[in-house]
């Protein structure tokens, strides 16, 4: 599954994954882990998930690892399937913790579960805490409409990668 989300393997994803929703795409099965692919390859374009270690039986596995790349592009998180937020690139680097757990049947994921350190992460890119000047970059985003010029741009790649006509294929909390 993690090959899927670096490199967008719809041949792998289709073998790989029964119909759930994977966090944060709104679509089902491999679908929505290609366009939840397409959706982090927009602003991490170079992707890394280093696996640390590995737990499992024949009906879950966990799997301790990192996310690393470089922020390349704008992070737009969605709400409700509407722009929540874009972070415009910062160029910085992030190297942070995550625990999946895999539900499977099959030989086939069938249910997946995150913890993620998101507020090491959004520290990285110079997010958390806020601070003025980040925050009137967003909100000028917001004004000169980039933000939804991202948004667009980033759910037409999810939509593409997961072969559906829609335009707003991913959405996060």
């Amino acid at each position: 599954m993690y090959r899927n989300l670096k490199s967008a393997g719809a041949l792998k994803a289709d073998r790989t994954v029964c119909p759930f929703r994977p966090f944060p795409c709104t679509l089902l099965g491999s679908a929505g882990v290609l366009a939840s692919s397409a959706w982090m390859r927009f602003a991490f374009t170079d992707l890394r998930f280093p696996i640390t270690a590995t737990v499992g039986n024949d009906s879950q596995v966990w799997v301790r690892l990192r996310m690393q790349d470089r922020h390349t592009s704008p992070f737009v998180r969605f709400r409700d399937g509407a722009l929540d937020q874009a972070t415009p690139p910062t160029g910085r680097d992030i190297d942070f913790e995550q625990i999946h757990i895999l539900d499977l049947r099959d030989g086939q994921v069938i249910g997946h579960e995150a913890v993620r350190d998101d507020i090491t992460m959004l520290g990285q890119l110079g997010v958390f805490p806020p601070n003025p000047a980040v925050g009137l970059r967003m909100v000028g985003w917001k004004l000169t409409g980039k933000a939804t010029r991202a948004a667009a741009l980033v759910s037409a790649a999810a939509a593409a990668a997961a072969g559906s006509p829609s335009a707003n294929a991913t959405s996060t909390d």
